[in-house]
């Protein structure tokens, strides 16, 4: 479930972020999370519950979700999300790498595949490159990437963007996919590899002529492209999410590294998920400028997998202060104000407590401070510590069967481990 009490239920995208958080303690709750989201997967063309062959679903309730005064009605199945079918592969990867048996891979290379072909035959409905969502019915969610609220994605003006939208962090989640996809079907013997390699190759290519766009402070990716492939100026949090994909090279992702921690993004508690130059910036607002534990988690770990040790460190500090003052049980959110203006973050009243990937965020974060680059084909762990993590023991890890533990001292180096192999640096 995602979280109590509002989302007690089986969301697609959350529960894959809080299985792909925590697969350094193992692969189970991974394999089982994505053998009952490919036992939903979409087989047919539905408008009204957004269901499309190879689609993996949004939510599911017992019965239809009627929100009074927002003219939303939401079937008890639905599957109005643009991003959890590219990051359901990007699980069954993830998970491979740490150790998910190569039987219970091999049974969802037909799911795989189907989730592939969605990205690019209804993903990208209108064959520009990109992927993109828009509601049909007018009753459904009008944003469906993770900010879902109606007003997640404006302009810095405070102008909402009209759809279809082309969100910047689901052309990262495709590309990581449809490149980690094809290694998948290159290493279990299925064609397909070289094409979804091109596939990526092209969205790349695409990004880069359509996000990119600049302001007084320098170059950046705009959040979003609209109805008329305009980009989006406001600065987001959603720029995290690119890191660590493949989706940049070095200098984008240097600039990137650079936004995150500015004072605008960074609240000293966590990443803003709207920038405070933003007309739309409010600390409480639920997607314009709160702080939510997993987006942080997310640009931690994009930030520490692309070299960027001190800005992920600036954001762990800011996490681990937020933490302190929540008695170490993060919510699913809480306000974007400064740390320099109060000394405990302000809570977000109907926030979750608990809520699933802001709790399973400690895994990733640790994961992040260690370096932790899992090959269980190899039986190998790389390990990259960060400086911040200090002198540190972990055990309990898992790389397939065996368990892991890694000791480091004051300096943040490794002077013992056990359970696989460890290449450091």
């Amino acid at each position: 479930a995602a979280g109590a009490p509002w989302f007690f239920t089986l969301f697609g995208r959350d529960s894959i972020w809080a299985a792909r958080f925590m697969l350094p303690l193992g692969t189970r709750l991974a394999g089982d999370t994505l053998r009952v989201l490919a036992g939903l997967q979409g087989t047919r063309s539905v408008a009204e519950s957004a269901e499309q062959p190879g689609k993996i679903m949004h939510e599911l309730r017992r019965g239809a979700l009627e929100i009074p005064g927002e003219n939303i009605s939401l079937p008890p199945l639905y599957y109005g999300t643009v991003d959890a079918t590219a990051l359901w592969v990007c699980l069954l990867h993830d998970a491979w790498r740490w150790g998910l048996p190569g039987d219970e891979v091999r049974s969802m290379i037909p799911q795989l595949v189907a989730a592939l072909e969605w990205m690019r035959d209804f993903g990208d409905a209108d064959g520009d490159g990109l992927l993109e969502y828009i509601d049909s019915t007018g009753r459904g969610l009008a944003n469906q990437g993770w900010k879902d609220s109606g007003d997640s994605v404006q302009w810095r003006d405070g102008t909402l963007a009209d759809g279809p939208i082309a969100l910047c962090e689901v052309q990262a989640y495709a590309f990581e996919a449809a490149s980690h996809g094809a290694e998948l079907l290159d290493h279990f013997g299925v064609e397909g590899g070289a094409e979804w390699r091109a596939w990526a190759a092209r969205l790349k290519s695409r990004f880069n002529e359509t996000f990119w766009i600049q302001d007084a402070d320098g170059a950046y990716p705009a959040i979003a492209l609209d109805s008329q492939k305009r980009a989006v100026d406001t600065v987001t949090s959603n720029l995290g999410h690119l890191l660590g994909t493949g989706l940049l090279d070095g200098r984008q992702a240097a600039l990137v590294a650079r936004r995150l921690v500015s004072p605008e993004l960074n609240s000293g508690f966590g990443l803003r998920t709207m920038s405070t130059d933003s007309a739309g910036y409010w600390p409480l607002s639920y997607h314009g400028g709160s702080v939510w534990t997993h987006d942080t988690a997310i640009a931690i770990h994009g930030l520490s997998r692309d070299g960027f040790t001190a800005e992920a460190g600036a954001l762990v500090s800011g996490l681990l202060a937020a933490a302190s003052g929540f008695d170490y049980r993060m919510p699913e959110l809480h306000s974007g104000d400064a740390s320099s203006t109060f000394a405990s973050p302000v809570p977000y009243p109907a926030a979750c407590r608990p809520q699933a990937w802001s709790a399973a965020a400690a895994v990733s974060v640790l994961g992040s401070l260690l370096g932790l680059r899992p090959d269980a084909q190899s039986a190998t762990i790389g390990v990259s510590p960060s400086p911040l993590a200090g002198s540190l023991s972990v055990s309990g890890l898992r790389l397939g069967d065996a368990n892991v533990s890694i000791e480091l001292n004051t300096d943040g180096e490794v002077i013992a481990a056990a359970g696989a192999a460890i290449l450091v640096g």
